[in-house]
């Protein structure tokens, strides 16, 4: 069957070789759409992918952020959260966008577009970022275990490594069980966080106001810290790899309405789901906000907040919630990183690697230096470990975020689909500001 036309947003000059390999090949255009059917049943079909890229927003490496922006400054940082937020939506928007119009992932744009040497070079700074990611997950989920179950750090670490063979075994079963566990564990942090405000019973007004852009931001050198810490740690690279591929699993038409209806679909889908991680990082920092910045301002670590919150709330249960929502974090994040990380050994390379293989070679490069340092060092340092995979995620960011506005930009690629002059240009303020925030950040992390 030849490829569609250019206009209609597909890259029709590629050698040949090239236009038979799909994104994520086992579920590429594994979901059916209904034909012809209502809305609700459409959206539906197309339900899902959002909600693993928004997991990548609610991982255990904002978590650190949020709690030290609530204790130290109350409410005010909201309005960080927000704006993080819709940087997110748009660059998440972007990211289906190019691959429901291309057919291409990111990744494989990148090799295709850039050279082979160019391609080596972001791969390796990409499977760099989803190591950190993972090591980021593996440790709060090891932290999760140890206050809920008294579980040695070690073990945790160790017991991360199941994750994988979960992800292989829904898999297995079709796309849409991965998607329903993600979407399970979503819940389950919605609905812990959601009691933990209910104990905590936070300022109403102050909340609203902590939505508010304030000029202290800029007047107080330790808020700005933690404000940028928390724009540059809530858009994640490998997501925007990522959601470029799974938006892909849909069966949709490949017409010009067919991709139209997709995007549009998609589009709910991703900001629903971003809307809810929205809702995750505002109430960690509101929960942080109420609980402890009056009294226990210095508390900016996950087990800090967990002793502590039952005590401030005056419900036992609390600190458990808080774990079990930490514990569900971790876990979902780890379904996504592993995915991830075939994509852009696939797209990069064009090196097909088997999935159970790819997938227990990226958690393990993550459990293999968290394992020797906590061995070395105790288990306090796990915590300089989460901060460091944050910065290695800020240095990584730039070079995903770039080539996503320049080929979401490119009428070759994108077809009738192409970015219109006014979002190109935003799109290259958003990465600029990007670029400026995490550079700044990667800097005084250095100086600190």
């Amino acid at each position: 069957m030849p490829p569609p036309p250019a206009d209609q947003g597909v890259i029709s000059e590629l050698p040949a070789g090239l236009l038979g390999l799909a994104s994520l090949p086992e579920v590429h255009r594994s979901i059916a759409i209904p034909i012809g059917g209502k809305f609700w049943r459409k959206l539906a079909a197309f339900a899902g992918p959002g909600y693993l890229v928004a997991v990548g927003y609610m991982d255990p490496g904002n978590w650190a952020t949020d709690l030290a922006g609530g204790s130290q400054f109350g409410y005010a940082l909201l309005s960080v959260v927000l704006l993080s937020s819709f940087v997110a939506m748009f660059l998440q928007w972007l990211s289906l966008r190019l691959g429901i119009a291309s057919g291409r992932d990111l990744a494989q744009l990148c090799r295709e577009r850039f050279g082979k040497r160019t391609s080596i070079f972001l791969w390796l700074g990409c499977e760099t970022a989803i190591a950190a990611c993972d090591l980021a997950e593996v440790i709060g989920t090891a932290i999760a275990l140890k206050l809920l179950f008294h579980m040695p750090m070690l073990m945790g670490v160790s017991i991360t490594v199941l994750d994988t063979l979960l992800i292989l075994a829904l898999q297995k079963r079709g796309f849409r069980y991965v998607e329903a566990l993600v979407i399970a564990l979503i819940g389950t942090i919605s609905a812990c966080l959601a009691v933990e405000l209910m104990f905590c019973k936070p300022d109403l007004g102050g909340v609203l106001a902590g939505f508010v852009p304030t000029t202290r931001l800029v007047a107080d050198p330790a808020m700005l810290y933690i404000a940028l810490g928390i724009f540059g740690a809530t858009v994640m690279p490998h997501n925007l790899y990522l959601h470029s591929s799974i938006a892909q699993t849909r069966s949709f038409d490949l017409t010009p309405k067919g991709r139209r209806d997709a995007i549009r679909f998609s589009t709910i889908d991703c900001f629903a789901a971003l809307a809810l991680a929205l809702f995750v990082n505002a109430a960690i920092l509101i929960l942080a906000a109420a609980a402890f910045h009056r009294g226990h301002p210095e508390v900016a670590q996950i087990e800090d907040a967990y002793k502590l919150l039952s005590p401030v709330v005056g419900a036992t249960i609390a600190s458990v919630l808080f774990a079990a929502a930490l514990l569900a974090s971790g876990q979902n994040s780890t379904l996504t990183g592993t995915l991830a990380g075939q994509i852009v050994m696939e797209g990069f390379l064009n090196f097909r690697m088997n999935p159970a293989a790819r997938r227990l070679l990226t958690r393990g490069i993550a459990v293999v230096p968290t394992f020797l340092v906590i061995a070395i060092l105790g288990e306090s340092s796990a915590n300089k470990l989460l901060i460091l995979s944050q910065v290695v995620l800020s240095l990584q960011l730039g070079f995903a975020v770039v080539p996503l506005v320049m080929f979401t930009s490119s009428r070759e690629i994108m077809g009738s689909f192409v970015n219109a002059r006014w979002l190109a240009a935003t799109g290259y303020a958003v990465a600029a500001l990007i670029v400026v925030v995490n550079g700044w950040l990667i800097v005084q992390s250095l100086m600190a």
